[in-house]
Formats: C-alpha cells, structure tokens, sequence
C-alpha cells in the first residue's frame, strides 16, 4: 500500500509529462517481453530440430532431413532447407554456403524486428523527462517572480519537486530500456551466431560424403553414407 500511496504522489506531483514517460515505458517493457519470448521459443526449437537432425545427416538420410525441417517453421530447418535444396544442383562448396547464406537474410530481420526501438524508446523517453525538468523550473521561477515573499520558499521547493520528478522518470525509462535493448540484441547475436556454426557443421559433414575423394577439391557430389560425423549440439 505504501509504494502504491507513493506512486500516486509520484504522478500527482509530477505533472503532465510523467503520463508520456509512462507510455512509452510500457511499450518498451512490451517490446522486451515479446522479443524475449519469441528468441527462447526460437533457440529452443532450433535446439530441438538440430538434435534430431544430426544422426541423419551423420548417415546421410538427407530425406529423413528434408522430412523433418520442411515439418518446421525454426530457424535452423530455413538454413537446411536452402542447403538441402542446393545440393541438388550446386557442383561446389561455394555454391551450396551462399544458399545458406541466403536463408540468413530472411532470418535476420526476424530476430532483429522492433528491438531497435527500445534504444529509440529510451533516448526519447530521456529527453521527454528532460523536457519536463525544464518546464518545470520554468514554472518555479515564473511563480516565485510574482509570490509573496512569506510564499516563495514553498512555491520553489513543489516546483523544483516537479522538475526533479521527471528527471528521475526519463532516467529510469532510459536506463531500463537500454539495459533490455542490450540483453535482447546479445540474445539475437547468440542465436545467430549457432545458426552459422550449424550451417558449417552441415557442410563440412556433406563435404566428407563426396563419392570421389580424389575428384576437384570444391567438387560436391550427391551425399553418400556417412564416413564422417558432424558435430553434436549447437551453440
């Protein structure tokens, strides 16, 4: 009860741009909770596809793949499907990796989308408490300008009040929502980033079914059974 009685002060005496700095607080903290669970459920079903496909590629059941990634809407079953798919005609490494590559261009804006706001969300709801601190001491030299001497000090201290309010909002908003920006975007990098190891487990496993091993050294042929093994797990 206390640190609702608190809070209700907060806002009484903190005028009217404490409401914006609240707005665009609870946006930031919705971007954040949406991203967040989108990048676990996103990793976790990444985790989840590689674990099952791993054994099929080991054997070169590339079918068994094909099977499972196009069942799945992850990210890393897009990255083997545009391998998979290149296989069928691609002659060199190259071609099949640029495939892959590709199929990142479209998962990256995904995992990216909205949390650039947040560091835009922040930056504006710090010079939105700025603002607010500003017109505030406005406000408390206009009226000490043309109070009675008896009243000055009272009228000072609420005004300042006012404006010390809305300094202490816009760093909290600020500093949240960069905080939130910074974990989100290290969460994104992380899951980028074992997305590409994947993708060159799955080459260098491919690599190692070439039917004529002593054939040009970028020369693909279709996967035979498995003479070597890809790594377990992802990043």
């Amino acid at each position: 009860m206390e640190l609702v009685h608190f809070m209700v002060n907060f806002f009484r005496e903190g005028g009217f741009f404490l409401y914006p700095l609240a707005a665009i607080f609870v946006i930031g903290v919705a971007i954040t909770i949406e991203r967040f669970i989108y990048l676990t459920n996103e990793t976790t079903q990444n985790r989840r596809v590689w674990a099952q496909v791993v054994p099929l590629i080991n054997s070169g059941n590339f079918k068994q793949v094909v099977a499972i990634t196009s069942k799945s809407k992850s990210s890393i079953a897009t990255v083997l499907n545009y391998g998979i798919a290149r296989l069928a005609s691609a002659r060199r490494r190259d071609d099949v990796e640029k495939a892959m590559d590709e199929s990142l261009l479209e998962i990256i804006p995904r995992a990216e989308k909205r949390t650039h706001y947040l560091s835009a969300l922040a930056n504006i709801g710090m010079l939105t408490g700025l603002l607010g601190t500003v017109i505030g001491l406005i406000a408390a030299f206009a009226s000490i300008a043309q109070a009675n001497p008896a009243e000055k000090a009272s009228l000072l201290a609420a005004s300042i009040s006012v404006a010390m309010n809305n300094t202490a909002s816009g760093l909290f908003v600020a500093i949240t929502l960069l905080l939130a920006h910074m974990f989100l975007e290290a969460k994104t990098t992380k899951m980028i980033d074992s997305l590409e190891i994947a993708s060159v487990k799955f080459m260098n496993s491919v690599v190692e079914r070439r039917q004529d091993v002593e054939g040009a050294g970028d020369d693909l042929a279709a996967p035979a059974p498995a003479r070597g093994r890809a790594a377990h797990g992802m990043a």
